[in-house]
């Protein structure tokens, strides 16, 4: 087994699982016809339809109608993962990387905040600002969809301060050995922005601004949803 230059991201905390074989095993008992074992699923890649612009930002209606209803359901589906219902993020992948599209929900109060964040490389190897492509395989550097958990504040040695993520899907299950966190980043910053006229592209991460880690670090917490959509 080797540690990938991803693992030292969380100083360790990063469980990296073992090689699975691809190999179909047959089992075969005296006298019998050989049974074939079920290979493991392939991994997943998920591609969108292509670099369709949703129309701009409606400030009363941030949040698009079916990631919301998407991330409602998901409440539900994994309560026991996510138990706290206060407050919940999303992030929108329709969404080029110069807009807003990680949005703080605040189911309480009824508030929504709209803030930026990065895609990975692989989702977008021609650095268009776009995410097309999403994938739960190591050393892809591509985002994943679907629901994660906050699992709290931690620091790595890399990107310093960061709050970890479980992946409670099939499409990002491998969140923890892929050390996909929440982090800042320079290119992320609004300086890189302005300069750019968009984000520059992580590993997979979800790197926002150095200025808005502090308050997410804090608000996100441990047993809150993520759930990302395209």
């Amino acid at each position: 087994m080797r540690l990938s230059r991803r693992g030292l991201i969380l100083g360790g905390s990063a469980m990296l699982a073992g090689c699975s074989s691809g190999a179909v095993a047959t089992v075969q008992a005296a006298g019998t016809t050989p049974q074939v074992a079920v290979q493991p699923r392939p991994p997943m890649i998920v591609t969108t339809a292509g670099p369709e612009i949703p129309p701009p930002l409606d400030p009363n209606n941030l949040v698009r109608k079916d990631l919301m209803e998407r991330a409602m359901a998901a409440l539900d589906i994994h309560h026991r993962r996510v138990p706290l219902r206060d407050r919940m993020y999303l992030v929108d992948f329709k969404r080029h990387s110069g807009e807003p599209r990680l949005y703080e929900v605040d189911l309480v109060a009824g508030r929504v905040t709209a803030l930026r964040t990065s895609h990975g490389r692989g989702s977008d190897p021609a650095h268009t600002g776009y995410a097309a492509d999403f994938s739960n395989t190591p050393d892809s550097y591509m985002s994943s969809i679907g629901a994660f958990a906050t699992a709290g504040a931690s620091w790595g040695p890399q990107q310093g301060p960061n709050i970890l993520l479980d992946g409670l899907e099939y499409s990002n299950d491998k969140a923890r050995e892929r050390a996909i966190i929440v982090h800042g980043a320079d290119y992320a910053d609004p300086d890189f922005l302005a300069r750019e006229g968009k984000l520059g592209r992580s590993y997979g991460c979800f790197s926002v601004a150095h200025a808005d880690l502090p308050s997410l670090r804090e608000r996100m917490g441990e047993g809150r949803l993520l759930f990302a959509f395209a």
